[in-house]
């Protein structure tokens, strides 16, 4: 008969407060859930952010938010709205007379007949035939010979050589010089400066404008940008609509960005519209939904070294 042997005590087993088992694994769990749960929480709160911000813009961009300041159906004799200049100003040289002391924005319906803004939209057209971008945007500046293609620009007068004279004749320059005349002429009467100090710079372009998804940067003409940032030599910047909003084209509405209200320009053929190249006038244009949109914007400074001339026969 085997000797009987008593049992050893068991070993009691870990026990939380609440008398139930705690194993290391299930710890190991808990931290991994609780781990997982806090960088759940991070990312939903991340996605909820991104997602007001992308729908705030969205509703800011509501035409509840902007104001308009010149409707296409309005024929206006002299349309002023003074703003405070910017410090812009102040980075670069002053030109008395000139600089900008008084700011604001301006639409002009009489300076350019219906007549006229249709012969340079003949003559934006025939340049802008040549070429194009693949992009919404193309522009055709007749002072450099730039001209979008594809992705990329070429000189349309090294590019295309005499062929060039079959598309544009004298006519065509005098009458892009004349129209540039007369709005520098407006500025000037509008903001009180010296005409004779008033000068053309660069870049001045025929711009078209349709709903092809952007290819390159350059066709992305819809972010808001202050002018006398991008082109430091702007004090003056000013456009001609060649095409006429909800006729010719969808969207497309020029906005200035204010403080509590967005003011807005509906292009109306013939229409000039001109505004200080500062701060004090941020803007952009809506992206075009349907149809053309054609303009072209004619860019002034007071600083000489930046003058150019008006375009001419090669």
């Amino acid at each position: 008969m085997s000797t009987l042997r008593r049992a050893g005590p068991r070993k009691v087993e870990d026990r939380n407060q609440d008398g139930d088992q705690t194993r290391p694994g299930m710890i190991k769990n808990k931290s991994k859930r609780a781990t997982w749960q806090k960088w759940f929480t991070v990312a939903v709160s991340v996605t909820l952010s991104v997602v007001s911000t992308v729908v705030l813009w969205d509703y800011l961009q509501e035409d509840d938010f902007k104001e308009v300041f010149a409707r296409q159906t309005d024929i206006l004799e002299g349309k002023f709205f003074e703003v405070p200049c910017s410090k812009d100003y102040e980075s670069y040289k002053r030109f008395a007379g000139c600089t900008p002391t008084k700011c604001g924005r301006a639409v002009q319906d009489t300076v350019v007949n219906r007549e006229v803004a249709l012969k340079m939209l003949r003559i934006a057209k025939r340049g802008l035939s040549l070429g194009g971008s693949d992009g919404g945007a193309s522009i055709l500046d007749l002072h450099s010979g730039a001209l979008s293609m594809g992705k990329q620009f070429v000189n349309i007068y090294r590019y295309f050589g005499d062929q060039i004279n079959d598309l544009f004749d004298e006519e065509d320059f005098a009458l892009y010089s004349n129209v540039r005349w007369r709005i520098q002429k407006e500025i000037a009467e509008a903001f009180g400066i010296d005409i004779t100090r008033l000068h053309l710079t660069k870049p001045t372009f025929f711009s078209r404008m349709n709903n092809t998804e952007a290819k390159t940067m350059h066709d992305e003409y819809w972010h808001p940008h202050i002018d006398k940032v991008t082109y430091g030599s702007f004090d003056y910047t000013s456009l001609l609509y060649l095409s006429d909003y909800k006729i010719d084209f969808g969207g497309g509405k020029f906005v200035f960005v204010d403080e509590l209200v967005n003011r807005t320009v509906e292009p109306r053929i013939g229409r000039v519209s001109f505004f200080t190249s500062g701060s004090e006038n941020l803007h952009y244009v809506e992206k075009v939904s349907w149809g053309t949109r054609y303009a072209i914007t004619v860019s002034f400074t007071c600083d000489p070294v930046h003058a150019i001339q008006d375009p001419s026969l090669p």
